[in-house]
C-alpha cells in the first residue's frame, strides 16, 4: 500500500482538496486499496476547522466525495509512517522542514512536480479563484496515479 500525505499552510483548502481528489481518482481507477490518502497543515492556525466552504462547494460543483473533516499539522511521526509527502507549494516545503527536519528519505515533492511542472498550486486562500485551485490538483493527482 502507498501511503500520501498532501500537505498545504492550513489543511483546510488546497491539502483537503488533494486528498479528496486522489481519493476520488483512485476509486473510479478500482485502485482504492493500493493506497491511504490523508493531508495536513504546516502551521497550527486551522488546527481542528473543517473543509473552508469554498473549497467544499468546489468539491461538490466537480462530483468529489468528502466527509468532515479536522485540519492538523503534520509530524515527525507521519514522515516516518508516510511513503509520499506531497505539498502545495516551495513555502509549505520550507515551513515543513522546521516542523520534521530533512528530507532524508527522498519522500517529499511538491505536487505539480509530478506533472512536469516547475510551480507551485495556486492558493485560493488569497486569490479566492478555487477553479484554478482545483484545476492545478487534478493535474497534479491525475500525474501522481499514473506515476504511482
Amino acid at each position: 500500500m502507498k501511503k500520501i500525505l498532501f500537505v498545504c499552510h492550513g489543511n483546510i483548502c488546497r491539502s483537503v482538496m488533494a486528498e479528496f481528489v486522489m481519493k476520488h481518482l483512485v476509486n473510479e481507477a478500482h485502485r482504492a486499496d493500493d493506497f491511504y490518502i490523508s493531508s495536513a497543515a504546516v502551521s497550527t492556525e486551522e488546527t481542528g476547522n473543517d473543509i473552508y466552504p469554498p473549497a467544499k462547494r468546489k468539491l461538490t460543483e466537480k462530483g468529489v466525495p468528502f466527509s468532515s473533516h479536522a485540519a492538523r499539522q503534520i509530524s515527525v511521526s507521519d514522515y516516518r509512517y508516510f511513503d509520499y509527502i506531497v505539498l502545495m507549494d516551495k513555502s509549505n516545503q520550507r515551513l515543513m522542514r522546521y516542523l520534521v527536519g530533512d528530507d532524508t528519505e527522498g519522500k517529499v515533492s511538491l505536487l505539480l512536480d509530478w506533472a512536469g511542472l516547475n510551480r507551485d498550486v495556486a492558493d485560493p486562500w488569497y486569490t479566492r479563484d478555487f477553479e484554478t485551485a482545483y484545476q492545478d490538483i487534478l493535474l497534479g493527482c491525475k500525474a501522481m496515479l499514473v506515476q504511482l
